[in-house]
């Protein structure tokens, strides 16, 4: 009796985490592919589960065994149409969120706020989008794909008014510059279109779509800002500026602390 007891609670156990792998499994999927065509494709696939489910309720032999042989042929199509984001899945598996250290943030904190200084002082308007948890690929593809080292030299240069990219925003995915001359959503808040040049609206804008961190160097005045949930500080100097990145970068799901300002 007891062993059989046992099994029982064993057998639960084993049930209880394999729900707890799948959920996490399901989770980090739907985290990746937010912000992504991905998004779009799934919901393709949802409609036609629901088609194959109704058929086969309804009894409609033909159009369920046509379904039913559609999946061999999706799944074939999913891994060709996809190969980019798959290895991008695959890659970044090694880097967040279990293997991720503090070195690299630290890093990046660093170079990112050197570079803003830089663009501050000589006046170069910046606009650089730090992604976090909901995937940015929709925007990376409206601009020009750099994947390339994150850099002072390489921020620096991108914003440089000579330069063929410097419109736009960038974008950078842990220690990685996506892209630059990407394009942000405007905000439409009625009270910041008469108040906020282009940059700023652009990232309220992306900040109320996503949870990215955007930072804004004015052109007019050098001013430094950061846009979050549809937030925007006032304007930052160098200490500021690491402090606020260390707090909202290194712990992406809590919100802005002190620093940040929402507008009125």
């Amino acid at each position: 009796m007891e062993s059989g007891v046992f099994f029982a609670q064993l057998l639960n156990m084993k049930a209880l985490f394999e729900i707890i792998l799948l959920s996490l499994f399901f989770y980090y999927i739907s985290l990746f592919i937010r912000g992504t065509r991905a998004v779009q494709v799934l919901k393709g696939i949802l409609l036609v589960v629901f088609i194959f489910i109704v058929a086969r309720l309804l009894r409609l032999n033909t159009i369920a065994y046509l379904l039913g042989e559609f999946w061999t042929v999706i799944m074939l199509f999913l891994i060709i149409v996809f190969q980019p984001e798959l290895r991008r899945a695959l890659a970044r598996l090694g880097r967040r969120p279990f293997f991720r250290s503090a070195g690299p943030s630290d890093r990046m904190v660093d170079i990112i706020t050197d570079a803003v200084m830089i663009l501050s002082k000589k006046k170069i308007g910046a606009l650089i989008a730090i992604e976090k948890e909901i995937g940015l690929r929709n925007y990376v593809d409206t601009g020009i794909g750099i994947d390339g080292q994150l850099s002072i030299e390489l921020l620096t240069t991108i914003f440089t008014p000579s330069t063929a990219l410097h419109d736009g925003g960038v974008i950078i995915d842990e220690d990685r510059v996506e892209a630059a001359s990407c394009l942000f959503p405007l905000s439409q808040r009625v009270q910041v279109k008469d108040v906020l040049g282009m940059r700023h609206r652009a990232a309220l804008g992306l900040s109320e779509e996503t949870d990215a961190l955007v930072i804004v160097v004015s052109e007019e005045s050098g001013g430094v800002r950061v846009a979050q949930r549809g937030g925007l500080t006032r304007d930052l100097d160098a200490d500021a500026v690491r402090k606020f990145l260390r707090k909202i970068y290194g712990k992406p799901r809590k919100k802005a602390g002190v620093l940040h300002k929402r507008l009125k």
